[in-house]
Order: C-alpha cells, then sequence, then structure tokens
C-alpha cells in the first residue's frame, strides 16, 4: 500500500511544509476579486484580499477541480494505490462533495474522503497527523481512527472577531447569534461543533476580554498536558504576538506558530481575527 494525501488550502499549512512532503498535495480555494478567480495564496495575495474587503465584492468558490483530477492522475502515475482527501467541513464550503463526485470516476486507486468538520490549522494538524502516520505504516483504517481521536477529542479552534458583519455576508453564520458583536461591544468567542458549523462558546465585553476567555478555555481544556498552539490573525500581527507571549506563559507549549489567517478564509472572518488552534501532543 502506498498512500497520498489531498487537501484543500483551508488547512493554511505552509507551501514549505507542502513542497517538502512527496505524497502530499494541496488544491488552492478559489477566491473571486474583480469578476475574476484567483487560487487561494498562489494567484491572489493576503495584502488584496484583506485591504479591500470592504471596497470590493470579494467572495470565495470551490477549488477548481480540475486540479483536483490533475493531482489524482499525478498520483495515480507515480504509483499509489491510495489517496486520502481530508478537506474543509462539508457544512462551510461545498469541496467535499464536489471532490467526492470527482473521485467516483477514478478506479485504479481507492479514495477515501475524510470531512474533517473543521479548517484552518486545525485541519493542517489532522493533515500533519496523517502524513505521520503513513509514515509509521498505519493503515487506512488506524490513520482514519486517529484523525477522527485527533479531531474531536484532542484538538480545539477558538477565535473571536471585531464584527459579525463578514461572517453574515458569507453566509458562514452558522449557530452564531447574529447580533452578537454589535451591542455594546460585546464580542462572540466561536468555536466548530463536531458537525462542523461555527456556535458560540462565550462572550466577552471587548476583544482583550474574549482572548483571556479564550486562554482560560484553553488551560480548562488542556490543563498541564503539553500542547501544540496555532495563533491566526488577520492583520493584527502585533496582537497574536502579545498572545503568543503570554499562552507560552500559562501553558505547557511544545510548539508555537503565528500563522496569518489564509485569504480564503479571511473573507469569511475579516482582518480583525484572532484564532487559537491547539492540538494535544
Amino acid at each position: 500500500m502506498k498512500i497520498a494525501v489531498i487537501t484543500d488550502s483551508s488547512s493554511n499549512l505552509s507551501f514549505e511544509y507542502i513542497n517538502k512532503i512527496k505524497n502530499l498535495d494541496m488544491m488552492p480555494l478559489m477566491i473571486s476579486f474583480k469578476d475574476k478567480f484567483y487560487r487561494d495564496q498562489i494567484e491572489i495575495d493576503y495584502e488584496t484580499v484583506y485591504n479591500n474587503l470592504d471596497n470590493q465584492k470579494i467572495t470565495t468558490s470551490l477549488p477548481d477541480l480540475s486540479d483536483f483530477t490533475k493531482s489524482i492522475r499525478n498520483f495515480i502515475a507515480d504509483g499509489y494505490t491510495d489517496i486520502l482527501v481530508i478537506t474543509i467541513s462539508s457544512k462551510l464550503s461545498g469541496t467535499y462533495n464536489a471532490f467526492k463526485v470527482a473521485a467516483k470516476e477514478y478506479d485504479e486507486v481507492n479514495i477515501h474522503m475524510y470531512d474533517s468538520k473543521t479548517l484552518a490549522m486545525t485541519l493542517g494538524y489532522l493533515v500533519e497527523d496523517a502524513i505521520q502516520s503513513i509514515n509509521s505504516n498505519y493503515s487506512i483504517t488506524e490513520i482514519i481512527n486517529r484523525l477522527d481521536d485527533l479531531r474531536f477529542n484532542n484538538s480545539i479552534a477558538l477565535y473571536t472577531v471585531e464584527t459579525l458583519k463578514y461572517l453574515r455576508k458569507g453566509g458562514r453564520i452558522g449557530k452564531v447569534e447574529g447580533t452578537v458583536g454589535d451591542i455594546l461591544a460585546i464580542k462572540p468567542i466561536i468555536s466548530v461543533s463536531d458537525e462542523g458549523v461555527y456556535y458560540t462558546v462565550g462572550k466577552a465585553f471587548g476583544v482583550n476580554r474574549a482572548l483571556i476567555t479564550m486562554r482560560n478555555i484553553v488551560k480548562k481544556k488542556y490543563g498541564n498536558s503539553l500542547i501544540d498552539v496555532t495563533i491566526h490573525y488577520g492583520t493584527s500581527i502585533d496582537k497574536a504576538e502579545k498572545v503568543a507571549s503570554k499562552m507560552s506563559a500559562e501553558l505547557h507549549i511544545r510548539n508555537i506558530n503565528i500563522v496569518q489567517l489564509t485569504p480564503v478564509l479571511g473573507v469569511h472572518t475579516g482582518p480583525e481575527i484572532i484564532a487559537f488552534i491547539v492540538r494535544k501532543v
């Protein structure tokens, strides 16, 4: 058995990581800007998206299926017997279902679909775990069981935003209360449910209080356990660095990374997002 992995750009994995893993490929989601479609991070950059959210119509779309089918054909040509496709939550994007339909055209390779029910570096951590499991010669069943354990038991995603208008505009509001964030500077603390939709886990007066509450949620969940942390930001890197410093002092962290949120997700959160992505080591 020779196993490859395909994911999408919402995983927020770096190109440095993706390019050094021979059995991994990333499908960029698409961003519509000035009536043209661009591949996330490849054909359009962070600054263009974040700087124009309020003065241009910017929307997102599925990856180009020709990218997906080309990737499958390349892996088949390289002798891979199995391909594990790990995508953004099917409740937040049509990517999973589109890939599932396209995958049915290939009988010469076993394609295993995995709906992560999440996004951003929570998805990225799942991809990293899958690659590690493949390198350890786990079977597909064992790999998927490990992914389920990481996704539903040993990881968490939390974020807060300055305004919910971008989530509303993109139709990604999920179970987040539509009025929170616009009244009395109350900021929502948002997570992703086991069903793969956004929901509110708490509220705070102002972003700074929200960030404190988010740290407390992480401390309560993980205690003294060793964890990895990714802090996503839109444009507020200074705020992300301050948060990273505080988390490093308060928690038992193996690795902490500050990573700008990929533009295709930033369209829906807006520039003033701070997210904590945590996994138990």
